[in-house]
This record gives C-alpha cells, sequence and structure tokens, in this order.
C-alpha cells in the first residue's frame, strides 16, 4: 500500500510557504491506518519497548494504538502546564528561543525502555527534546519512530538513536 496517497499536503499552513503533511485522512481510512499501525509495529517491536511516549498531540494518536497492539505501556510527552499532577520539564532551545516539554513524574521507571513516537520528523529539534527527557529521568530511550520524515530537514542527523519511517519527503 502507498500511505502518501493517504496524505493530503495543506499548502501555507500554519503559515505562508510551509506545506503542512496532514494525516487526518490516513486516520479517516481504515485500512491504510491499520496498515501503517502494523508497519509502524514491526519497527518497533524488536526493541521490546516497556513504554512507548507520544509526543504532543498527533504523536499520541500514532503511540496510544500502537502500544496497545504490542502490549506496553503509553505515556504522553507535552508542553508545559498541560499534564496533571506532577511532572518532570526539559526546556531546549529553538532558532530564535526556546521551549519546555514534560512528562508525569511517574511515567518512566529508571531503566524503562521507552520509544518515542510521532507522525512527523522535521528538524528533529523536539525528538531530540524527548529523548534528553527520557534519559533525564532514567530511561532508556531505545529509538524513535514516525510515519512521516521530511528528509531535506535532516532531523534525523540531530538523533543519537535509531530512527523508523514509513514515509519520506525529499522536498
Amino acid at each position: 500500500m502507498d500511505l502518501k496517497e493517504h496524505i493530503r499536503g495543506i499548502p501555507d499552513f500554519p503559515k505562508p510557504g510551509i506545506l503542512f503533511y496532514d494525516i487526518s485522512t490516513l486516520l479517516a481510512h481504515p485500512r491504510a491506518w491499520q496498515y501503517t499501525v502494523e508497519r509502524l509495529g514491526d519497527e518497533v517491536a524488536p526493541y521490546e519497548p516497556d513504554l512507548l511516549m507520544g509526543i504532543e498531540s498527533r504523536g499520541f494518536l500514532v503511540a496510544a494504538p500502537l502500544a496497545l497492539r504490542l502490549g506496553c505501556g503509553f505515556a504522553m510527552i507535552r508542553k508545559t502546564g498541560k499534564l496533571p499532577g506532577e511532572t518532570i520539564p526539559y526546556t531546549y532551545d529553538l532558532e530564535y528561543g526556546s521551549d519546555t516539554i514534560e512528562i508525569q513524574a511517574d511515567a518512566i521507571h529508571p531503566g524503562h525502555k521507552v520509544v518515542i513516537i510521532d507522525d512527523l520528523l522535521a528538524t528533529g529539534g523536539t525528538a531530540d527534546a524527548a529523548i534528553q527527557l527520557v534519559r533525564k529521568v532514567g530511561g532508556t530511550a531505545a529509538a524513535l519512530a514516525a510515519i512521516i520524515e521530511l528528509t531535506f530537514l535532516d532531523g534525523r542527523a540531530k538523533l543519537d538513536v535509531p530512527v523508523h519511517t514509513l514515509i519520506a519527503y525529499e522536498s
């Protein structure tokens, strides 16, 4: 199955000059979505993760059914102030400024093997921050998996874990 047939490109979103790759059309097609989850499962299963961490917010949509399929836990990586209870933050640099992501304090236990999941890998900044946050709390960041990779942004080069993607866009 060609998954690119189920991804909608939306020009000038969220701002002019950006081509947004929308997975909502993939999610709406049951066979394509099931195939996507199965393929990602095949990529992630060899790591035998204890936990999948989904990056806000479309990463949640990918990680939750994948965790169910693999029989492992699922937890969320969110922007500051979005998670209840005690949280652990990680602040990282952006081109102009910084951003902070966080997890619930009890999401990862020392030694947990974690695979980070998102819908799309672009520049790699948030993915790297997620990897560093997992390590900060004593987890092992085993890999990152995403549906889409924008290879022209070279985000993979910023990551020091294996990266698995199903679709690559060259420009």
